[in-house]
C-alpha cells in the first residue's frame, strides 16, 4: 500500500518468570509494526517446548485458548515479514525441532547472505529443510557442529553464516540471544521482576513495566539459565555498522536502540533538511505516520507552521484488496486523505522519511493539489535510496528505485513536485556525532560492509513492489 521499505522482523524472549508467555505475548504486539505476516511463540513447560504461530497480526494469531497452553517460565516470540523465503506457514517463525541434542527453537531477524550455498552442502549431506527461510540453516549447522552445550553449538555454527542476524535460541531450561559482529539488527537485554527479556526494541519493556539494562554488543552472545546471564565474544571482531534505517523508518520512536533516543534521531534529521534544504512555504505538513517527527524538528528550525494537512485511516490492513471494475486506484485515497480547509491556496513543503518507487508519493501531490494546494515542495529527511539491501529488508531491485533510475530533476518531473531534495549522507550521519562511522548506509551509498556476490542466485525476497 504505503511505497516504503517493509520491516525484518521482531524477536522477544523472556526466562525466569511465571507468565513468560503472556509477557512474549505482549512484547509481540509492541513489536507488530517490525512484522504483520505471522506470528509465533514457543514455551518451555516440564521439560517440553510447545509452539503456537499461525499467519497475520499477533491479535490473529493468539486467543485465550492459545496462550492457556504456553505454559511455563521460558518463551521466545517472533512477528515475521519475509526477506528471504515465501509467505507460509511452513517459514513462519519460532523454528522447533528435536534433534540429539535435545529440543531446539530459533526466532531471527536478518538476512543470512550466504545462506543458499549452505543449505546446498547441507542437502547435499542428507539433511532435510522443512522452510525456505534462511534462518534453518542455524539449526543445521548446530546440530552438525560435533559440539556440546547451546553456547558452543551456536559459536560453531555462526561462524559460518554471513550477514545480519539478531537472534534468539531456546532449549527446555535455556535462553540464548545472538548479534551479528556488525551490529546491523538491534538487540537489547532487560529486567522485568526477577526475569529477564530480550528484545529487538525498548518499547517491549515500556509495555510489560521492565527495566532497559543495556544493548547485546555487536559480535555477542549472552546465555542466560538457571547460574545468570554469561557474556561471550567468541567471533572476530568486526567493525560495527548498525543499520541508519532503523533510525529513519523501522523502529517505532518511542524506542532506545544503538545508544540513541529513535524520536531525539528522526526530529533531528528534520531540522537538518530544513538547514540544509530551506522552502519558501506557508506551511509544513507530514506524510503521516511516517514523516510527522521529522516535519516537526523542520518546522522548529524553519519557523514555518506545522499542519496535519493529511490524515491517515489507521484502520485499513495490508490485506486490503482494491476493487477491480470501475472504482479503482483507490489505494492512498483509503488510507490517506487531504484537509481541504488548512491546505488550500498554501503553498507547502511536504515532509516524509523516505521515497522507495515514488508512485504513492506521486499520488500524495496529485492529491494535494486537487485539494487546493498552491504549490507542492516535497523535503526527505533521508538521501536517496540507490541500492537494495541484503542485511534484513525487503528492498525492490535497483531498476524500480526512483532515484536509482531519474536524475533529481527527472524525479521531480515525475512526483509533479515543484521541488525536491533529500538529505544528504553527510548531514544524516552527522546527526549521531561521533558514532557515525558505526552505522551502514549501504542502501544509500553502496558501500556493503559483508560482501554481496549480486550475480549469485538467492532466494527471492516477496515480491510487494510490482504494478501501482
Amino acid at each position: 500500500m504505503f511505497d516504503k521499505l517493509h520491516e525484518e522482523c521482531g524477536v522477544v524472549g523472556v526466562y525466569g518468570h511465571p507468565e513468560a508467555a503472556n509477557l512474549v505475548y505482549l512484547g509481540l504486539y509492541a513489536l507488530q509494526h517490525r512484522g504483520q505476516e505471522s506470528s509465533g511463540i514457543v514455551s518451555s513447560h516440564k521439560g517440553k517446548l510447545h509452539l503456537e504461530i499461525g499467519m497475520g497480526l499477533v491479535a490473529d494469531v493468539f486467543n485465550t485458548e492459545r496462550l492457556k497452553r504456553l505454559k511455563g517460565g521460558l518463551a521466545i516470540g517472533h512477528n515475521r515479514y519475509s526477506t528471504a523465503g515465501d509467505s507460509e506457514l511452513a517459514n513462519a517463525q519460532p523454528c522447533l525441532t528435536n534433534y540429539s541434542g535435545g529440543s531446539l527453537a530459533l526466532a531471527h531477524n536478518g538476512n543470512l547472505v550466504n545462506a543458499l550455498p549452505i543449505r546446498d552442502e547441507l542437502v547435499k549431506k542428507g539433511a532435510l529443510f522443512q522452510s525456505t527461510n534462511d534462518s534453518e540453516v542455524i539449526i543445521h549447522l548446530m546440530a552438525q557442529s560435533g559440539e556440546t552445550g547451546l553456547v558452543n553449538q551456536a559459536a560453531a555454527a555462526l561462524q559460518e553464516v554471513q550477514g545480519a542476524y539478531s537472534l534468539l535460541l531456546m532449549t527446555e531450561n535455556e535462553l540464548l540471544a545472538a548479534r551479528d559482529p556488525n551490529g546491523f539488527r538491534p538487540l537489547c537485554l532487560g529486567r522485568v521482576d526477577d526475569g529477564y527479556v530480550i528484545a529487538s526494541e525498548s518499547c517491549v519493556l515500556d509495555l510489560i513495566e521492565g527495566e532497559y539494562v543495556r544493548e547485546i554488543e555487536p559480535g555477542e552472545l549472552v546465555l542466560i539459565n538457571e547460574k545468570g546471564v554469561h557474556s561471550y565474544f567468541p567471533f572476530k571482531k568486526a567493525p560495527t555498522r548498525q543499520c541508519v534505517f532503523e533510525h529513519i523508518y523501522f523502529a517505532r520512536p518511542d524506542s532506545f536502540l544503538f545508544n540513541e533516543h529513535v524520536y531525539s534521531v528522526r526530529k533531528a534529521m528534520g531540522r537538518a533538511m530544513a538547514q540544509e534544504s530551506p522552502a519558501d512555504v506557508d506551511l509544513i505538513v507530514p506524510v503521516p505516520d511516517s514523516g510527522v517527527i521529522s516535519a516537526m524538528g523542520y518546522s522548529e528550525a524553519s519557523g514555518i507552521p506545522f499542519e496535519m494537512g493529511l490524515i491517515r485511516n489507521h484502520y485499513v490492513g495490508r490485506t486490503f484488496i482494491e476493487p477491480q471494475s470501475q472504482i479503482r486506484h483507490f489505494g492512498v485515497k483509503v488510507k490517506l486523505n487531504a484537509v481541504r480547509d488548512v491546505i488550500e491556496g498554501k503553498r507547502l513543503a511536504i515532509i516524509d522519511d523516505s521515497i522507495v518507487r515514488g508512485t504513492t508519493s506521486r499520488k500524495i501531490v496529485k492529491m494535494l493539489r486537487d485539494s487546493g494546494a498552491k504549490e507542492v515542495h516535497i523535503r526527505i529527511s533521508s538521501p536517496p535510496i540507490l541500492h537494495p539491501c541484503f542485511y534484513g529488508i525487503d528492498t525492490p531491485n535497483r531498476g524500480e528505485l526512483l532515484a536509482s533510475t531519474h536524475s533529481l530533476e527527472e524525479a521531480r518531473q515525475f512526483l509533479m513536485a515543484d521541488s525536491l531534495h533529500y538529505l544528504s549522507i553527510e548531514k544524516m550521519l552527522g546527526v549521531f556525532g561521533d558514532d557515525k562511522e558505526k552505522f551502514c548506509s549501504a542502501c544509500f551509498d553502496g558501500t556493503y560492509p559483508v560482501p554481496i556476490d549480486t550475480q549469485a542466485p538467492r532466494i527471492e525476497q516477496i515480491p510487494l513492489f510490482t504494478g501501482d
